[in-house]
């Protein structure tokens, strides 16, 4: 498998310039102009709307602007202290599998989060990666994932609280669900900065998808860097 290009932008990158981005490199990579890329950003507190999204589940919609997508699921947060991580990648060379790729993304981040000490995982009939709150009783979401496919190429993707402004998420019933929480990185105690989030998002990529090189994905501009 050729190597994954591997883009980091800063500051926040609004919502609709990043869909934009993300579709271009679709289309080049499908057509063999471009190559295969992980995009980490941050984006302006908002909230998108999935392709199930309910609507008595936007409890709130002063509150941030909404965005319509393309992706799966229902509604949820994105916001400064959040990572964002835009996964495309082509699955027609990956094994056309898509609940394998789903998987894939569960496990990235489930190692990722063991690379701070935080033992997080999956839950029957939900989306996402979950922590136990131990005794404080219940569990709490620290990631959501969210695809679309477009011609076996993967857009979306994940994303993980690290120390984003919980009191965002009143607005919404998180993906649709009432019984549990949201949590973050800091709000567990855990004080990981964002660059080493993304240095151990980068190692765990690497063994459950394939190389990411340092070098920025042609494309991408503004104040954008790549990982070493």
């Amino acid at each position: 498998m050729e190597d994954v290009a591997w883009q980091v932008s800063s500051p926040p990158v609004p919502y609709e310039e990043a869909v934009a981005l993300m579709e271009a490199r679709v289309a080049a990579i499908r057509d063999g102009s471009g190559e295969e890329t992980v995009w980490l950003l941050e984006h302006p507190a908002l909230y998108t709307a999935g392709t199930s999204a309910k609507t008595p589940d936007l409890t709130d919609p002063s509150l941030l602007p909404v965005h319509r997508t393309g992706r799966g699921g229902q509604y949820t947060y994105h916001g400064p202290g959040q990572r964002i991580a835009y996964v495309m990648l082509d699955l027609g060379r990956r094994g056309r599998d898509l609940r394998a790729y789903v998987e894939g993304l569960e496990n990235w981040l489930i190692n990722t989060l063991a690379d701070f000490g935080l033992a997080a995982g999956t839950r029957r009939g939900r989306v996402g990666v979950w922590v136990d709150l131990g005794q404080s009783g219940g569990e709490a979401k620290i990631a959501a994932i969210g695809v679309r496919v477009r011609h076996w190429i993967t857009y979306h993707g994940i994303s993980l609280n690290v120390s984003p402004d919980l009191s965002h998420y009143r607005g919404i019933v998180p993906c649709g669900i009432s019984d549990a929480g949201v949590t973050s990185l800091a709000a567990l105690g855990i004080g990981a900065s964002m660059a080493e989030v993304d240095t151990a998002l980068k190692r765990h990529f690497e063994t459950t998808f394939g190389a990411a090189p340092a070098a920025p994905a042609p494309g991408f501009t503004d104040a954008q860097r790549a990982i070493g």
